[in-house]
């Protein structure tokens, strides 16, 4: 349920302001923090942002950052403390709570202010003060109450922004909209070494920015270039966000601690990125990696009306049992102990289920839950980076969604760099068998740039898939999302080129599933 107000309108013409141009209700000054040695740049530069987000809170983030090129930011080597004000209009007269929170070395002077005792289902500004300086203005909302009766959910998911491949104009386009939340799928960086200039963004990359990802600092470097984006900043201030990761935050297509590249355990590069992730996303302090490890799959309740699982589906899971990337089946992935999710996170999965009294329990995963054979009808070539790699572990989500009695079970996703419509059958083994739920994946914001690949690659394998109801490999963009009582709709929204930050934008088609009937139907 959105609110239009002359708030919201004030709202969209003042956050792309500078910092001191939004001093109009004074936070107090820091006098400890503006002194000789302090940095005098603007340290707002990475913008600001809101996240995983309840009935009564909300996470708020920045990152001190008053020189980019700086591996440090261009910060001290000392804890600072970092203001928040928290309001009930863009104007901050009416502020509901404020504080402050440490922003220390160890963590890149990023700040994570966990907001706690807010009204439910409320529009809210925020900002942050830091040696005199002010930041943007960001808007975000908490959820309605648990067991309140909800008569919509406006969402955008979106996944895979290779910063090389070109400019984000859907993050303009998700600015510029009435939404509720963005669910983010995965690949917000990408890892390994850049060119000197971009490919379909043609700007140059500073050195700083272009080795290879490694260490924790290389990761800092990688995340200050993407999140110095106009557009992305806008999104991030617009609304609150849900995060998850797929294998790009770390190394491409891995599993637990292993690569498919034969080198061995990557726990401790894994551990870097896993904490340069978490100091560059508006997620909770429970979050903050420990052990190299991180906690990041959530839920949200949106009422009675939704409840979205995200999940994270890269950390947890075993090595492919039949080979990395695209190989034939085979029957050691049946086995009952291969996961997808691991034990423990498919305990929480199964167990929210059964509790969920939602009319619509959602599924964000990073990778495609449907099947997709490769080679005709035989069909035993498959790409084992996603759920088919794990035909065990899928069986056992189909069969929570039986055994919960889940009304309607949907699933978005991201990772393919294409868009798919899809029936996930009771048993994909068995194309006979009935459609228990519908996947909506989303194509990628930049990766693969202008370029098209994936039409004709996937392209002459859709026959040998009749439960994939649509398929498109030649777009970029993203997917909008609006779920009532009636219905999950799903508009795809796509650009003509990521050559430019601005060009024309439209709706490609929509799909919408009707309560009570899983599988989609083009509208």
């Amino acid at each position: 349920m959105n609110l239009v107000s002359g708030d919201r309108r004030t709202f969209l013409r003042t956050v792309s302001a500078v910092a001191g141009a939004a001093a109009v209700a004074g936070l107090p000054l820091d006098h400890a923090m503006a002194g000789p040695g302090m940095p005098r740049g603007n340290p707002f530069t990475l913008g600001v942002a809101s996240g995983d987000p309840d009935h009564r809170s909300v996470v708020l983030w920045t990152r001190l950052v008053p020189d980019p090129l700086a591996p440090d930011g261009g910060m001290p080597r000392r804890g600072t403390a970092v203001e928040w004000q928290v309001a009930a209009d863009s104007r901050f007269r009416r502020v509901v709570r404020s504080g402050s929170v440490r922003a220390v070395p160890a963590l890149a002077h990023s700040v994570h202010a966990e907001v706690r005792g807010l009204a439910p289902d409320r529009e809210w500004w925020y900002r942050f003060r830091w040696n005199g300086r002010l930041s943007p203005v960001g808007r975000t909302r908490t959820a309605p109450a648990p067991g309140a009766d909800v008569e919509r959910l406006d969402f955008a998911f979106a996944s895979c922004q290779n910063y090389a491949d070109g400019y984000w104009p859907s993050y303009r386009q998700i600015a510029e909209d009435d939404l509720d939340l963005v669910v983010f799928l995965g690949d917000y960086v990408y890892e390994g070494t850049m060119a000197a200039r971009g490919r379909e963004r043609d700007v140059a990359i500073p050195e700083v920015y272009r080795g290879d990802t490694q260490t924790l600092r290389d990761w800092r470097l990688r995340y200050t270039l993407y999140k110095q984006d106009p557009d992305l900043q806008r999104a991030h201030a617009r609304f609150p966000w849900l995060v998850t990761w797929d294998d790009h935050e770390a190394v491409n297509d891995y599993a637990g601690e292993q690569s498919q590249y034969g080198d061995g355990d990557i726990s401790a590069k894994r551990a870097a990125a896993y904490q340069a992730w978490y100091e560059h996303q508006p997620v909770r302090i429970a979050s903050r990696p420990v052990d190299g490890g991180a906690r990041i799959y959530k839920r949200l309740r949106w009422g009675r009306l939704a409840q979205v699982d995200l999940v994270d589906g890269r950390q947890y899971r075993d090595v492919p049992p039949c080979g990395w990337g695209e190989a034939p089946a085979c029957d050691a992935a049946y086995a009952p102990g291969v996961s997808m999710l691991g034990a423990e996170q498919e305990r929480w999965l199964y167990d929210g289920l059964r509790r969920s009294r939602a009319q619509w329990d959602v599924l964000a995963s990073n990778v495609m839950v449907a099947r997709l054979d490769h080679d005709g009808p035989s069909g035993d070539r498959l790409w084992h980076d996603a759920w088919d790699g794990f035909p065990a572990a899928r069986q056992r989500l189909i069969g929570a969604w039986k055994d919960a009695g889940t009304r309607n079970p949907v699933v978005i996703t991201g990772d393919w760099h294409s868009t798919f419509v899809n029936d996930v059958l009771a048993n994909h083994d068995r194309p006979e068998s009935p459609v228990v739920a519908t996947e909506f994946v989303g194509t990628s914001v930049s990766s693969n740039g202008d370029r098209t690949p994936y039409g004709p690659y996937y392209g002459p394998m859709i026959t040998f898939n009749p439960h994939i109801q649509f398929f498109d490999g030649d777009r970029r963009g993203h997917v909008r999302c609006t779920v009532d009582r009636e219905q999950f709709r799903s508009d795809l929204q796509m650009v003509r080129t990521v050559t430019r930050r601005d060009p024309e934008r439209y709706t490609y088609a929509s799909f919408a599933v009707q309560d009570g009937v899983p599988g989609a139907m083009k509208v």
